[in-house]
């Protein structure tokens, strides 16, 4: 596993990201200590994750709005 410093890995996050895509993890460090491990999501948690996307959504757009009504003009009143 590839070590990098929390500098470092804030610097080229992007390019760790994609190293981690591909399916290397590496461990961040902070002061040449171990701090977190970025790695690649399981098969399984990537599909408990969209599962849960997918309940969430159709939940909000079962959801009926909670008589709250404005307008713009409401929003930008100033009632000082």
């Amino acid at each position: 596993m590839r070590h990098v410093s929390a500098a470092n890995a804030n610097r080229h996050f992007s390019k760790l990201l994609r190293d981690v895509k591909a399916g290397e993890p590496i461990t961040i460090t902070a002061h040449g200590l171990p701090v977190a491990v970025l790695a690649p999501v399981s098969g399984q948690a990537a599909t408990e994750a969209e599962q849960a996307r997918t309940r969430l959504l159709g939940r909000l757009k079962r959801q009926k709005p909670k008589g709250l009504t404005w307008n713009r003009d409401a929003l930008y009143d100033d009632a000082s």
